[in-house]
C-alpha cells in the first residue's frame, strides 16, 4: 500500500482532515475507534517513552520502532510522524525518512529549529538560517519516496514567519505548518502567504494557538489539523483521578459491572483487535 498517496487523497477532500495525537499503543487502540488518522506526536512520545519533556531527547531508532509497531497493528490508518529537526544533519534526516517509509509511515513533519530544540508552543525557540533549512528539506524531499512531507517553521518574528512560509510554499513539500500561530488573523495571513499550498495547523491544549473547530479551520482554508496531546492529557487526568479514588476507597478497586466500566476483559478485547493475523488480507 502507498501510505503517502492514501493520505494525499484524504487531504484533497473538502474540509479539514484531522490527525489525532497518540503517545503509545494503548492510546492508539482507543483513538482508532474514532479517527482514521494518527499524529505520532513528539511531545507525547517523549513523555510516554522517556518520561521527559519535548526538548530534543528522542532517539530516532526509538521512533522508527514505535512506527513499526503502530503500522502492524493499524494497517489502514494514516501515520503522520513528528521527526523534529530530523535528529541532526541532513544525512541523518534522510536516513530516518527512508527508514520510516519502509516502516509504513504516511508522512513526516520536518521543522526548522536548531538545537536545543523544544515543543513548538514553548518559549525560547531558535531557528536555523532559512537557506540551511531549505537545503535539509530539499535532501529529505529527494529521499522520501511516497511519503508526505510537511515543511514546518517555528519562526516567531512576524516578518520572518511570512518570509519563511512563502519560501516553504515554493518547495515540493506537500504542506506547510507554521507552529505556535497565535490568532485567527495570523492564520489568514499565513493562508494568503502560502498561496495554493496546503496548510497544516497544530492544536495543543494550553498552547499558544486559539482553540478552533474543524468547521472554523475549514472556513479559514486549513487543509489538515494535528492534535498533539488529547490522549496524553486525558490519560493524565483519568489516571490521577483513579489513583486518588483508590486511596479514598482504602485500596478497594472499583466495580466493573457498569456499562462504562473498564476491566481486564474490556481491555483485552480492545487489544486483541491489534493482533496482525486478525486484519485479513
Amino acid at each position: 500500500m502507498l501510505y503517502g498517496s492514501a493520505l494525499r487523497d484524504d487531504l484533497v477532500r473538502a474540509g479539514t482532515t484531522p490527525l489525532v495525537g497518540i503517545h503509545d499503543m494503548y492510546s492508539a487502540s482507543l483513538a482508532a475507534r474514532h479517527f482514521d488518522g494518527f499524529f505520532v506526536s513528539g511531545f507525547g512520545f517523549a513523555a510516554s517513552h522517556y518520561g521527559l519533556p519535548d526538548i530534543g531527547f528522542i532517539a530516532w531508532p526509538d521512533m522508527v520502532a514505535f512506527v513499526e509497531r503502530l503500522r502492524l497493528a493499524f494497517p489502514r490508518h494514516h501515520l503522520l510522524v513528528d521527526i523534529d529537526d530530523g535528529y541532526g544533519d541532513p544525512e541523518v534526516a534522510c536516513h530516518v525518512v527512508q527508514r520510516l517509509a519502509r516502516a509504513g509511515a504516511s508522512g513526516v513533519i520536518l521543522e526548522d529549529q536548531m538545537r536545543p530544540r523544544r515543543c513548538g508552543h514553548a518559549d525560547g525557540k531558535l531557528v536555523l538560517p532559512l537557506s540551511e533549512y531549505l537545503d535539509k528539506l530539499a535532501q529529505v524531499l529527494d529521499s522520501r519516496g511516497d511519503l508526505v512531507v510537511v515543511a514546518r517553521t517555528d519562526a516567531t518574528e512576524p516578518d520572518d514567519i511570512l518570509r519563511r512560509a512563502k519560501a516553504l510554499a515554493k518547495t515540493d513539500a506537500d504542506l506547510v505548518l507554521v507552529d505556535g500561530v497565535r490568532s485567527v488573523e495570523w492564520i489568514r495571513r499565513i493562508r494568503t502567504a502560502v498561496g495554493d499550498k496546503p496548510l497544516l495547523f497544530n492544536q495543543i491544549a494550553g498552547g499558544k494557538s486559539p482553540r478552533l473547530s474543524l468547521t472554523e479551520l475549514a472556513e479559514l482554508g486549513v487543509d489538515a489539523a494535528i492534535y498533539s496531546t488529547p490522549c496524553l492529557f486525558a490519560a493524565h487526568t483519568a489516571i490521577d483521578a483513579a489513583l486518588t479514588e483508590l486511596i479514598r476507597a482504602d485500596g478497594r478497586l472499583p466495580a466493573t459491572d457498569g456499562p462504562d466500566a473498564v476491566g481486564v476483559r474490556t481491555a483485552t478485547a480492545l487489544l486483541e483487535k491489534n493482533i496482525s493475523r486478525r486484519h485479513g488480507p
